[in-house]
């Protein structure tokens, strides 16, 4: 397989558009009608330095996301299984020269008890981390998943489980897509294959090429579900925004399908951080970078981690985010312990930024009238891949997902919320529902909820 980032034409394309007013709003509105923008068409976004341009991009961002993916934001936890590593790469506290970083794998035993503490705490839906070593190979990675699927705690459950690990080669992946993994996030981190070399000193992971190519693998292996991302700080962000919109146009063209999610994570403290801050993405532009991305794909799902702080998460959910995290630790085994409050960069990978509890999450954004979801339905109907993208292009697939958020929202509501947030909780799915266009969905919704309230779990759509 040939290279499909060419680091010469990305270059070239953002040192010669220039971003002209007509041709700003004619790029907005084909976004707004759910087409994906070209590398070329990204750049005059990107390259865009009036604040009013810039507020042009937002508010388009804004209206896209509304139209797409409604008020809605999809919650789940992080869970780090094992952080021994192989690689020694310059921004990540869990790098092979690390010899301050406290090493550690989870037994079965105390997998089971992470998860039967954030099943206490709502989560349905995790994604387990694994560092690059022999031992989380892809055998170990579907056994995991299967043992966290298996742990049921009262009402709790996991219902998807998505995998942030090394690429694996095609039959590697194979068997954790039969362990029934949803999505298989892999970050190139940064896609300028020169740079890279100077950040990935040693291990498998300084391979740009084998990296690259990885969810090209998980395609052919039939994992149709996978999530790209670059880790903002490395390079001109730039360059990496549309890079990744290569990435993507290279998926669509030989598999038919996109990413079903693109992480955008700044660089932040870490140990053994060895970092210069040539390449430092402020608040303004990481704002503006997402609400790029969520013009340039419109149908990608986009995370945002607690990396950041509080005040940005509030605001970029508003033109771009559809996931976040809520109640996130990430050092090992922390779920089920007390957790001092000054995290230890060598128990973790980054310093988290945003320490809310997943009920702080919901109870803020139930003020904000938007939708806290645990849904997992696509993934368990068969809407992923080719299929996701029938649907979610064109936008249909708010139709399901508002429903199917009001219903694992007011599970939450009846099994963990408090008091005060149950109750502000079902007011926000009353005028929710209310809004709902489908006049038979509605009365199915209705019927639904009181079988939730009688007792009953996991229905959707």
């Amino acid at each position: 397989m040939q290279p499909f980032i060419d680091p010469a034409e990305i270059e070239s394309i953002i040192q010669h558009t220039i971003t002209d007013p007509i041709q700003l709003r004619d790029i907005i509105q084909k976004s707004l009608s759910k087409n994906r923008l070209s590398m070329q068409e990204t750049a005059v976004l990107a390259n865009a330095i009036d604040p009013d341009h810039i507020a042009m991009i937002k508010d388009g961002a804004r209206q896209l996301k509304e139209t797409v993916y409604g008020n809605r934001i999809v919650l789940f936890a992080p869970l780090y299984i094992g952080n021994k590593c192989v690689n020694n790469c310059k921004y990540c506290g869990f790098r092979a020269s690390n010899k301050d970083a406290v090493r550690k794998t989870l037994s079965d035993d105390e997998i089971i008890h992470e998860i039967e503490a954030l099943e206490d705490n709502g989560q349905k839906r995790l994604i387990l981390v694994f560092g690059e070593h022999d031992q989380y190979d892809a055998n170990y990675i579907a056994h995991c998943t299967k043992l966290a699927y298996s742990v049921k705690k009262g009402n709790g459950e996991i219902r998807r489980i998505n995998i942030n690990a090394a690429p694996l080669d095609i039959e590697g992946f194979k068997i954790v897509k039969e362990a029934g993994i949803g999505t298989y996030q892999i970050f190139q981190e940064t896609y300028h294959p020169e740079i890279y070399k100077t950040y990935h000193l040693r291990g498998k992971k300084a391979d740009y090429f084998y990296r690259l190519t990885s969810l090209d693998r998980a395609q052919e292996a039939g994992l149709d579900d996978v999530g790209i991302g670059t880790l903002f700080g490395l390079y001109d962000w730039r360059y990496e925004v549309l890079a990744m919109v290569r990435h993507t146009n290279h998926l669509e063209a030989c598999y038919n399908v996109g990413p079903h999610t693109i992480s955008f994570p700044r660089i932040k403290d870490a140990s053994m951080l060895d970092m210069g801050d040539r390449y430092f993405v402020n608040d303004k532009d990481f704002a503006k970078l997402i609400a790029i991305l969520r013009l340039a794909v419109p149908y990608t799902g986009m995370i945002l981690t607690a990396r950041e702080p509080r005040e940005i998460r509030d605001e970029c959910i508003h033109f771009g985010v559809s996931q976040i995290d809520g109640g996130t630790k990430l050092e090992l085994g922390s779920y089920s312990h007390t957790q001092n409050e000054e995290q230890d960069l060598n128990k973790g990978q980054f310093r988290i930024n945003d320490n809310r509890s997943l009920n702080e999450i919901v109870d803020e954004l139930l003020d904000h009238n938007m939708l806290p979801s645990f849904c997992t339905a696509c993934y368990r109907l068969g809407r992923t891949g080719e299929h996701f993208m029938e649907f979610s292009v064109p936008g249909f697939i708010k139709r399901f997902c508002s429903p199917n958020a009001i219903l694992t929202l007011a599970e939450y509501l009846l099994d963990y919320a408090p008091e005060h947030t149950a109750l502000k909780g079902w007011e926000v799915i009353e005028h929710n529902l209310n809004e709902l266009p489908d006049e038979n969905i509605k009365t199915t919704l209705k019927v639904r909820l009181n079988e939730l309230k009688n007792g009953k779990r996991d229905l959707y759509f």
